[in-house]
């Protein structure tokens, strides 16, 4: 008996050694809080939808039907910094809540099937919401992904992005 004590001693201390090893790892694969995320949330209750790893640089649309002038709308987003900044604007037609004009910077260009598309918009949009349309959708592009904003969070919902660690 007294040949059993080492070699559960011998077990017990390899089985520790083997949980810790474990603990560790899942700590280093897991514990990397500070990564940033694109979080999609309810505007209203908070509620997260999705989250997308975000990376400086990382693109991401919106494509709609205006309200107003009833025709297409895509705008795209970059993560600069930590932060949502709007980059571009690409519509169909003027009217009411698109833009009229062009800033300093910005350029104006017509694409070849007549759209009109604004560039070098580079503004920070800190609370970036959308309500999904409850006639047409709002649809999200992101990494090569089109994902129905009304399928993803319901007609009407007010849909928040936000950067967070």
């Amino acid at each position: 008996m007294a040949e059993k004590k080492p070699q559960r001693l011998l077990i017990t201390i390899a089985a520790a050694t083997a949980i810790l090893a474990v603990a560790a790892l899942l700590i280093f694969i897991g514990g990397n809080d500070d990564k940033e995320m694109l979080v999609l949330t309810d505007g209203n209750t908070g509620e997260e939808y999705v989250s997308f790893e975000a990376y400086e640089g990382m693109e991401f649309g919106v494509s709609f039907i205006h309200s107003v002038n009833k025709s297409e709308v895509y705008e795209v987003y970059e993560i600069i910094d930590g932060d949502i900044v709007l980059m571009s604007c690409l519509y169909s037609a003027f009217g009411a809540g698109v833009a009229t004009e062009i800033e300093d910077g910005q350029t104006l260009e017509y694409t070849e099937d007549g759209k009109m598309l604004i560039s070098n918009i580079n503004r920070v949009i800190p609370n970036l919401s959308y309500i999904v349309g409850t006639v047409s959708d709002h649809v999200l592009r992101i990494e090569g992904e089109e994902i129905s904003l009304r399928e993803l969070c319901g007609r009407n919902s007010v849909v928040r992005f936000s950067i967070s660690k």
